[in-house]
């Protein structure tokens, strides 16, 4: 008789197997960041195909072998489409996955880091929030909810202002981290506290991170 368990997560990574096939990377509220074989999914018509794309959020109903899981079926209920047409935002979404790839494990709780990946995506889709700010404000909650996040760097001078949108980002629900905006000074306060922290404890170069700040630079050229 088969094994077969129902996850709640989203797709954070894919790799090609064979000539029809994906090896993808779950994270579950259930059991972590888990490793499933999505059996022809590169084929015209598969109906793991969309699924078995970075983004895609639903419930995967698995078949857990003795060593390893495979799809057999997926309700998806948000892929995320926005950011596949979007060069820049689907940049910023493939980093927060890879944050996310970073940090997680498989059979930890990893249900704060699952709530924080969802709404970042969620606020990379808001045109009221900048793409920046996102970023800064998951890179920082990243670290928190990880039990990393170094503080504010004391070795420098802040406003009020940018110490208080930490002090917000780090108490606030995951469901409420993406209610406020700030000024120019302020966003680039935060850029500086996130990116000490984060060179401090993440020991990776991040690939869609070199892009993003290549962007970045071109952009205030």
């Amino acid at each position: 008789m088969q094994d077969f368990v129902a996850v709640t997560g989203m797709v954070i990574k894919t790799i090609p197997v064979g000539e029809y096939d994906r090896s993808v990377t779950i994270l579950t509220k259930e059991r972590g960041k888990i490793s499933a074989f999505a059996k022809g999914a590169r084929r015209q018509g598969s109906r793991l195909a969309a699924p078995a794309n970075p983004f895609s959020f639903g419930t995967f109903r698995l078949y857990a072998g003795k060593n390893s899981y495979r799809i057999v079926e997926a309700d998806i209920s948000n892929y995320f489409e926005s950011l596949r047409t979007d060069f820049g935002g689907a940049y910023y979404g493939i980093y927060f996955l890879e944050v996310a790839d970073y940090y997680a494990r498989e059979n930890n709780d990893e249900k704060e880091m699952l709530r924080l990946l969802y709404q970042s995506l969620r606020a990379l889709q808001s045109e009221r929030l900048s793409n920046l700010l996102v970023r800064y404000i998951f890179e920082i909650k990243a670290m928190a909810v990880n039990g990393e996040f170094p503080g504010i760097p004391v070795n420098g001078t802040f406003t009020e202002s940018a110490r208080y949108a930490v002090s917000f980002v780090l108490s606030s629900a995951v469901e409420k981290l993406y209610t406020f905006t700030v000024t120019r000074p302020v966003l680039a306060e935060l850029g500086v506290i996130a990116e000490r922290g984060r060179r401090q404890v993440m020991d990776r170069d991040f690939k869609s991170l070199e892009v993003l700040d290549k962007l970045q630079v071109e952009n205030q050229e």
